[in-house]
């Protein structure tokens, strides 16, 4: 009895509790692509490699700089003559130099490195767009599954309260069969044990259930992960048509993590054309503007000022690089391992996209048996509780066509779930899974 007074009491407070209601997965979705927080992270990594792809960056633009300074001295001098001996003094001698230079200086050409360090960091910017929408689909692809597992918990809850109350209307039909003598005290305590068993089993779905918001609210950056939630969507799986060759053509065409392997693969080969720069000449421009001003305080001259521009160019051409042939190898070979990296990439999600499918064709299937499932056992039990009434059918038979009900359901709601996970799956791989935003 107290499992059942817990019970309502854990009811009874999630109704206190503030309540939001969504009207749909995309409403969701939306939430959660605005506020989650690993997302944002992900977009300002992404600011940040596009701030990085700039021109200036990478070395193509000149660099010019300012200089100023200011200097001094402050002596005392003896200085004794040879031929007469005597000494003449000088104190507090001040010398003033104040000093101001804008240098200037640009590569003009380094053997086409500039140009590619620029693709390199255009690739890198790419190569994080690409990250981000990596990290959104799998986020939509974990929200999806968590929201459809919220939905599955729900109805086992809906199914666990339908339970409880068939346990308790039998419950009430053998205590009153118990009082007229009708049905001993076994049959009364077996009643109360199966009414408890349920209660504390709704108990224990009502932690799942409430786990599953908890999820929901943290993937949506909600504060209030306790606030209730009232999903208007109540159905686990759609009929979806799917078809394989469709999914893998998509996968060729658009899946995520081939376009970040094709990335790295550019990336290797800028890599391999920016050590090949090493074999063209250099050639860079030099450039500055300067004023110096001295005072003097006795020298013959009082004070002096010059300014003027000073500019130059070198050129130059690295004769010999005793690393330079080994970079080179080792990035032929890089560019080799991305190439392979790709492939090995292609027949995994083939490979994981073959599996998928065979779990999607067997779960729609079981699903269906399952469907048939619930409808036999419904039958059987609306046929069990008539001759139950007229005392035909023990407890412990009436007993098991309920069981034999509420694992039905239950099996139709995993069948369900398995179905939509892998639907969800697939969706994912083949980069299809923003049809959920639609």
């Amino acid at each position: 009895m107290k499992k059942i007074i817990f019970a309502t009491a854990l009811l009874l407070c999630s109704a206190l509790v503030p309540a939001q209601q969504f009207n749909s997965l995309k409403e969701c979705l939306e939430r959660g692509l605005e506020n989650n927080y690993s997302l944002r992270i992900i977009r300002n990594k992404e600011s940040i490699a596009k701030n990085n792809s700039g021109a200036a960056n990478a070395g193509m633009l000149p660099t010019a700089s300012l200089t100023a300074g200011y200097s001094g001295t402050f002596d005392n001098t003896d200085v004794t003559s040879r031929s007469t001996g005597s000494t003449t003094s000088e104190r507090n001698i001040t010398d003033h130099t104040l000093r101001g230079t804008i240098d200037l200086q640009w590569t003009v050409f380094d053997g086409f490195k500039m140009q590619a360090n620029y693709n390199k960091l255009k690739e890198q910017h790419l190569i994080s767009q690409t990250q981000t929408r990596i990290a959104i689909e799998d986020y939509i692809a974990t929200f999806t599954s968590e929201y459809y597992n919220f939905i599955k918990q729900l109805l086992r809850m809906n199914n666990l309260t339908y339970a409880v109350k068939l346990s308790r209307e039998r419950l009430r039909i053998v205590q009153d069969r118990y009082i007229i003598g009708n049905n001993s005290r076994l049959d009364l305590l077996q009643a109360r044990v199966d009414f408890n068993t349920d209660s504390a089993e709704s108990v224990k779905q009502f932690e799942r259930l409430s786990t599953s918001r908890i999820r929901l609210h943290e993937l949506m950056g909600e504060e209030n992960v306790n606030t209730y939630l009232h999903m208007k969507d109540t159905v686990i799986y759609k009929d979806f048509t799917l078809n394989f060759d469709e999914l893998w053509q998509g996968t060729l065409e658009t899946n995520a993590e081939l376009l970040a392997s094709s990335q790295e693969k550019r990336l290797a080969e800028i890599d391999y054309k920016s050590i090949k720069s090493r074999d063209y000449p250099y050639m860079r421009l030099n450039a500055s503007y300067g004023y110096t001003h001295n005072r003097y305080d006795i020298n013959a001259t009082k004070k002096r000022s010059e300014w003027g521009a000073d500019f130059g160019v070198t050129v130059g051409f690295n004769l010999f690089d005793g690393k330079r042939s080994r970079q080179r190898r080792n990035a032929k070979i890089a560019i080799d391992n991305a190439e392979l990296q790709h492939k090995n990439l292609e027949l995994m999600l083939y490979a994981d996209i073959n599996e998928l499918w065979q779990a999607y064709e067997n779960n729609r299937r079981l699903l269906s048996l399952e469907r048939q499932n619930v409808v036999a056992a419904r039958q059987n039990y609306d046929i069990a509780y008539e001759r139950y009434l007229i005392g035909d059918l023990s407890g412990i038979e009436m007993r098991e066509a309920q069981k034999s009900l509420f694992d039905a359901q239950d099996r139709l709601l995993d069948a369900e779930y398995n179905t939509k996970i892998c639907e969800i799956s697939l969706l994912q791989i083949s980069g299809k899974i923003s049809i959920y935003l639609k």
